[in-house]
């Protein structure tokens, strides 16, 4: 297993964008890999920074809907279940599927309070515009997520459409979100009460994290073992059922669904907004966690994301060749022309011929 040991050291470039034969920009970030002890064996940058997770985690934050009872309670199937912990592209499936999970509950889209926004996915933004309509909370990013808050209220409350206990669910003191806060923390193991708190773009809150502490919960969820008996349980059915339904965590194009597509059970990947993201490798029991220095998500943690699973991971032939187009993937420009490619290049690697210093 090709693991570096642990070390401090600056944020290394990790992604070089190329143009007309050089550099024309470069993006640093960070990275730890630990495993399920909670031992570091490989930090590059800065992991013991706090930084908001944002999406990466919504695995540990839907841990609460399967050990409450509520996803068994409701009859949720896999695909709810990987839409739970998804940042979808808001296609017909996405939609329709959230809107399956809140009627199992007794309630509908009037009870998500994530916010509405169009689909990501073009098609299906021109598809709903043309048919003239109007995006609902149904097609945000998020509305699996919000749907698994909203089911796991009705069942704490002990009934179908109860509306009244899950009013207001977003806040950090509604029990709904206590018990997810609460989950969050049990998982990376470190203190929310004392670390900062934003609100997401959804509007729940978000806890500043270190890369360390991420990492390690990952790394649980990928061996499958450091929650305790019902968390590591409801830890691996959510993750199963990920690796069942790729296209519920994501959708068309998207980064993790198309590793999950390929790879299967074999890699557990979410990525956040502001250029996190976070692994979980099973066969190697080990976690992954990325923060891109200035936050880019389409241009850096995804292809760094694909440089750590082809480095970690044994892949055959047929893994380089899936993982090369998301490790270094081509620009084109509006006529279709390639103009450019991404470069994600770890350090331990030799950086690309022609790269600057440093980088």
């Amino acid at each position: 297993m090709p693991i570096t040991p642990a070390t401090s050291s600056p944020t290394p470039v990790l992604v070089t964008a190329w143009r007309g034969g050089i550099v024309e920009s470069f993006h640093r970030g960070s990275v730890a890999v630990v495993d399920a002890e909670g031992t570091v064996h490989t930090a590059w940058g800065d992991i013991d920074r706090p930084i908001f997770p944002r999406s990466a985690v919504k695995l540990l934050q839907a841990l609460p809907l399967v050990t409450s009872g509520a996803a068994d309670a409701w009859g949720l199937d896999d695909a709810e279940l990987a839409l739970a912990c998804s940042s979808h592209n808001g296609e017909p499936e996405h939609a329709a599927t959230a809107a399956s999970m809140l009627a199992k509950a007794g309630l509908d889209v009037s009870a998500l309070a994530c916010g509405a926004h169009w689909p990501y996915h073009d098609a299906s933004l021109k598809a709903l515009a043309a048919a003239g309509e109007a995006p609902s909370a149904l097609h945000n990013n998020c509305s699996g997520k919000h749907a698994g808050f909203v089911c796991l209220g009705c069942h704490r409350a002990g009934r179908r459409g109860a509306f009244d206990a899950i009013r207001g669910y977003v806040d950090a003191g509604h029990p709904v979100m206590q018990e997810v806060t609460a989950a969050l923390q049990h998982a990376t193991g470190f203190s929310l009460a004392d670390t900062a708190r934003g609100i997401d773009g959804c509007s729940i809150p978000t806890y500043a994290i270190p890369l360390r502490h991420l990492a390690h919960a990952f790394a649980k969820v990928a061996s499958g073992h450091g929650l305790g008996h019902e968390a590591d349980a409801a830890a691996r059915r959510l993750r199963l059922a990920i690796a069942r339904h790729p296209r519920m965590v994501a959708g068309t194009g998207r980064v993790d669904t198309r590793l999950m597509q390929h790879f299967g059970e074999r890699v557990c990947a979410k990525g956040g907004a502001e250029g996190v993201h976070c692994i979980a490798l099973p066969e190697l029991g080990l976690g992954v966690a990325v923060k891109m220095d200035d936050g880019n998500n389409s241009r850096a943690a995804d292809a760094v994301t694909a440089a750590l699973i082809e480095w970690l991971l044994p892949c055959s032939d047929a893994d380089i060749a899936a993982l090369q187009p998301l490790r270094h993937p081509v620009m084109k420009n509006w006529n279709g022309l390639e103009v450019g490619q991404l470069r994600a290049t770890l350090p331990h690697e030799a950086p690309p011929a022609g790269a600057p210093a440093g980088a």
